[in-house]
């Protein structure tokens, strides 16, 4: 399973490097295309897992002024 993630930022919010570096350090790694960010599972996952997984990613932006996309994907 994939956890994909598109950030949109706000001009007086974080900057998208301090954003990058949170994210980083909670597992994503940047991509290129439609999403930012992509999180791999290397496992399935459950909703409840994947959903736990969104509160942790919003509970790490919060105050940073950042929007942002979450979806998940079995591949």
């Amino acid at each position: 399973m994939k956890t994909y993630l598109l950030v949109q930022l706000d001009s007086e919010g974080a900057s998208f490097s301090e954003v990058a570096e949170l994210l980083e350090d909670m597992g994503f790694r940047h991509q290129q295309g439609g999403y930012d960010f992509v999180y791999d599972w290397a496992r399935d996952a459950t909703v409840k897992e994947s959903l736990q997984f969104a509160d942790r990613v919003q509970a790490a932006l919060r105050g940073k002024d950042v929007y942002f996309r979450v979806e998940s994907v079995e591949e």
